[in-house]
């Protein structure tokens, strides 16, 4: 571990609550994703690639909340806009997506 950041950095990432409304599979992406629509409450809408399709099928993904930062650029991926970076644990290259035990507010806040 020899990236040490300090407080204040870690303030600049806004993580976010949001539930996925919306998984479709994305087949120009160079590794297997798909492509989600996140409902961030009162801050929209907004759309990620993510490549969790070994551990994850498209209709276990609908209405589940995830972790993502939501303040970083936008990415363009093949002809896809990803607005956001969900979050997740990696376990031997496969993705793991964190998320809150209980369901809370879209929008909230992760601190």
């Amino acid at each position: 571990m020899d990236k040490i950041i300090t407080f204040e950095d870690f303030t600049k990432v806004d993580l976010r609550v949001g539930t996925i409304i919306g998984v479709n599979d994305f087949p120009e992406a160079r590794k297997p994703a798909y492509q989600l629509t996140i409902d961030f409450g009162d801050l929209g809408v907004k759309k990620s690639s993510a490549q969790i399709t070994t551990q994850y099928q498209k209709e276990d993904l609908l209405n589940r909340q995830i972790v993502a930062t939501v303040n970083f650029p936008k990415k363009q991926i093949a002809h896809f806009m990803s607005e956001c970076l969900v979050m997740g644990a990696v376990k031997a290259n496969d993705v793991f997506l964190l998320h809150p035990e209980t369901k809370v507010k879209n929008g909230s806040q992760v601190s």
